[in-house]
């Protein structure tokens, strides 16, 4: 069982607001975050879209523990408005198993995924670590998101017209900086830009360009898009390599790594 009050508890609760259109499981989500305190403490309850979007808590809430499926709509809507324009953190507490829609919510900004089957110390451990800055997708999850699961519902989705035309407007230089960003994947600015051999500013520089070519939001979405669209191979992969190349006594550069 996860000890969430062995961890030092912030200078506040975390506070959490609750939307699922059942109440039942409202009433037990309140319960279970509020056995959490003094670490986290429930901001509030919505079970449709628009109530949630006016709560009069949402503004002072650090994290919404979000169902897919409201009363009035589907809320995979009012992810990116959540994240983006409001500046909670987002986590996605759901029965939908379409790999599809999971993608889709984090692309629009949402920074964890929990099936309702997993257990509940799964749920308070995600919302700390998301409020924490950290992504939290399980590893299946993870890898029906990146394409690598044959065989499953929307694994491996045809590249779109508009997809093709955005990647093929990538300059060499991009791809690298989007090769390194992919395998240092979580290092501070200054890792990448070193191991590119530039300074962070020119770092940033082709980020923002790459951003606005591929239309996605930060170094997360980059990272998905990068390897479901092969722009790049998943760290492990690369470190795979990496190891069977060393065995032969080969010191391969990291560009060579990730060949």
């Amino acid at each position: 069982m996860t000890n969430l009050l062995a961890v030092t508890p912030p200078v506040r609760p975390i506070r959490v607001l609750l939307a699922d259109d059942h109440a039942v499981t409202l009433w037990g989500l309140r319960q279970l975050v509020e056995s959490a305190r003094p670490l986290m403490t429930v901001a509030g309850t919505a079970s449709t879209c628009a109530d949630l979007m006016s709560h009069p808590a949402l503004d002072e809430t650090d994290v919404v523990l979000l169902d897919l499926r409201l009363g009035d709509s589907n809320a995979i809507g009012s992810v990116a408005r959540l994240a983006g324009e409001i500046g909670v953190k987002v986590v996605l507490l759901t029965g939908d198993l379409n790999p599809s829609h999971h993608r889709e919510a984090v692309m629009r900004g949402a920074r964890g995924v929990v099936l309702k089957s997993e257990p509940t110390d799964r749920i308070l451990d995600v919302i700390q670590r998301v409020h924490c800055g950290e992504v939290c997708l399980n590893g299946t999850l993870m890898a029906m998101m990146l394409g690598a699961v044959p065989g499953l519902p929307g694994a491996r989705p045809e590249p779109k017209d508009d997809d093709t035309r955005r990647i093929d407007s990538l300059t060499p230089k991009e791809r690298e900086v989007i090769q390194a960003t992919v395998t240092h994947r979580g290092a501070k600015s200054l890792v990448v830009a070193e191991a590119l051999g530039m300074s962070e500013s020119t770092l940033r520089n082709h980020l923002t360009v790459i951003y606005s070519k591929l239309a996605v939001q930060g170094k997360l979405n980059l990272y998905v898009y990068a390897v479901q669209h092969r722009l790049a191979p998943a760290p492990e992969a690369a470190s795979r390599r990496h190891a069977a190349r060393s065995q032969w006594g080969q010191l391969p550069s990291i560009w060579g790594a990730i060949a």
